[in-house]
Formats: C-alpha cells, structure tokens, sequence
C-alpha cells in the first residue's frame, strides 16, 4: 500500500529559503501575523530536519470515546495506556517506539516525556506512535497539547467513531485548514465491531463524502476494531510503507510551507491603498519579487509544470498513434502524480498564492 510518491521540482531547501524570502519582503507591507507565522513555520521546519529522520511519528488523534487509546495500546502490543469509562483518561502524550536508538533529541523536541518500547515485531522499526489527549477534552491544557502537537508530528491518524465521525469540531478545526496535508493525513473509522457489515459500508461513504467536502481527497480511510482486531493489519501495513518510506517528515514539512506561502499571499488586500503602492513605488520590482518567492515556497513552479506535462500526456493518450496510445496508458498521468488534478480545497488554488500577492505588491 504505497501512498506516497516522490515529488520532482523545488527542492524543500528552496522552498524554505523563498518562504523566509518572502516573510523578509513581506515585513511591514502584511499584516504581522501572517508574516510571523511563515517565519515560525521555517523555523520548525529547520529545527525538525536537523533531528533524525531515520523515524517518522505518528500521532493518533481524535475526540473523546473514539478509542485512540485502545488502538494505541493494540498497535503497541501492550497495555501501555489507561482506558476507562470515565473521561478525559489521556492527559499528556506519551510514545511508543519501535526501535527507538537515536530518537531521543526527536522526543525532547516534541516535549514527550512519557516513552515506552512497544512490544510487537514487524516491520514498523523507525516508528514513534503518539497517544494523544482528546481533541475536544473539556480541559483547555489537553486541547492546547493536542493543537501543540499536530503542528509538529510527520504523519496524522485519525481515530474516528460511527458515532461521531462528523462531529464539526473535528472538520473545521482540523481536517478543513490541514487539507493541505492530505499527503500526510490517515483516517480511521475505528469500533466498527459494534455495526453490522452495511452500516459499516455507509459510514465510510459517508466518511469519504465529508473528507472530499474537507480536500481532503484521495486521503485513506480504514475501517478497524482494536478491540477485535479487524483492520489492524490493514493499518499496521499502512504504517510500516510510511516509515519505510521516510517521507512523511518532509511532506509534511512542503505541506507547512504551502500553508504559510498561502497565508502570506491571502494575508494581501485584494486592492492595494496609497501606502501600499508608495511602499512598492519606493523599492521598485519589490512586487514581482515577493510574487516570486510566494510561487517558489509554495510550489507553483512544480504545479504549473505538471499542469503542461499532464495536457501533453492526455493529448496523446487522446490523439496519438495507436501504438504510443497504447504504452501512454501505462504511465502516470503527472497531474495525478502529484495529486493536484482537481483536488484542490474549496476556496484554494495555487494561482491564488500569486493572484493576490500579485493585485497588492504591484498596486
């Protein structure tokens, strides 16, 4: 079950030096927030590439009753976190680590004292699986932990229950803004022992309809029971082709310099006042340089390059000679390679990170 795949054009270095170039051409010119926020995102991004990237953490999120804790405990092969009927049970994070040599600065980073070796074999060497508190705990520190938390882990697993599976908590406060994240994002439908098979069939189309609602497209959905053990091998697969992989650090992190780039480029008045064209006025081609290093952090160069392989590859699946039509079918489409082909989020679109940064910096 490979779900990732490797990406050509901007290097992450590249795009973290036009972020910080960005935020440098942005000071004082956007709002402040916005600037800060994509300096605090290359700040993380360096202080995480600079740990080690030989395991991928994984944290298991969701809300209250979702079962996090018991899946934890199933994947771990022990009982290494409290489960109860009364709540919250999970207060802070803690880890279980398969193979956990080296992973220490990694886990300081992360501010998670509480570590355990798990006890299940396999092919999950690498991996540090976090339980986190419930995202929607009635006490501040825990949701404060969980927010902290999702902004630094490499891979996203959602525990989910038929029960509230749609909560809006989850979907606006989560899977909407992270959408960008989908590379890095697992959603599991977990206690699906306590359906019949049907309803465990509608749920995961209903599930699947929310998420493609989110932008969420394309992001896998299992159905588990950590109590019975259904699914469990279907995710334990998922996890070991990630941390083989060790890829999720780094797509999360492009996932990150996305969001920040948009943000700053949103962050720009649709029409730019007299003290914006004054400020661009008295640094002349500062515009085009802000809209540039907005396109280079966020990848556009890559999309638009796929965008004219994507219409060259159909055009000749569509038209070609027969036998190149033939041996076209059997190579990837680059738009679907890189998982942009009409999977944007609603209300985005990588002309919108140089559309308005554009209108305001050239006034």
């Amino acid at each position: 079950m490979k779900l990732l795949r490797r990406k050509e054009g901007p290097s992450l270095d590249s795009r973290l030096a036009a972020l910080l170039e960005a935020a440098s051409l942005a000071e004082g010119r956007l709002p402040e927030q916005a600037v800060s926020g994509a300096r605090s995102v290359a700040e993380r991004a360096g202080a995480r590439r600079n740990l080690s990237v030989d395991h991928t953490v994984a944290a298991l999120a969701g809300a209250t009753g979702s079962g996090k804790s018991s899946l934890y405990n199933a994947l771990a092969g022990a009982e290494l976190a409290a489960v109860g009927v009364t709540r919250p049970t999970t207060s802070t994070a803690q880890a279980a680590l398969w193979d956990g040599e080296g992973a220490g600065p990694l886990l300081d980073w992360l501010d998670v004292p509480q570590r355990h070796s798990a006890a299940t074999a396999g092919d999950l060497s690498g991996l540090i699986l976090l339980d986190l508190p419930d995202h929607d705990s009635i006490r501040i520190s825990h949701r404060l932990e969980v927010d902290r938390l999702v902004e630094l882990v490499d891979l996203l697993v959602w525990v989910v229950d038929p029960q509230k599976y749609a909560d809006a908590a989850l979907h606006e406060r989560y899977l909407r803004p992270l959408a960008a994240h989908r590379d890095v994002t697992v959603v599991v439908l977990n206690q699906v022992d306590r359906l019949p098979a049907q309803a465990v069939d509608r749920c995961l189309r209903d599930m699947r309809r929310l998420l493609d609602d989110d932008g969420m497209k394309g992001v896998p959905v299992l159905a588990v029971s950590a109590r019975t053990g259904t699914g469990l091998p279907q995710l334990r697969e998922l996890l070991e082709d990630r941390v083989s992989e060790r890829e999720s650090w780094s797509a999360r992190l492009a996932a990150d310099v996305t969001t920040a780039a948009a943000g700053l480029a949103t962050a720009a008045p649709e029409q730019a006042g007299p003290a914006e064209r004054g400020a661009v006025a008295g640094r002349p081609g500062m515009g085009g340089a802000l809209t540039g290093a907005l396109s280079q952090a966020a990848g556009v160069p890559l999309v638009v390059e796929a965008v004219a392989k994507g219409h060259r590859h159909r055009a000749i699946v569509a038209t070609g000679w027969p036998v190149t039509r033939w041996l076209r079918r059997f190579r990837p489409d680059p738009l679907r390679r890189l998982r942009v082909d009409g999977m944007a989020p609603k209300g985005t679109a990588a002309g919108g990170v140089t559309g308005r940064a554009g209108r305001e910096v050239e006034g």
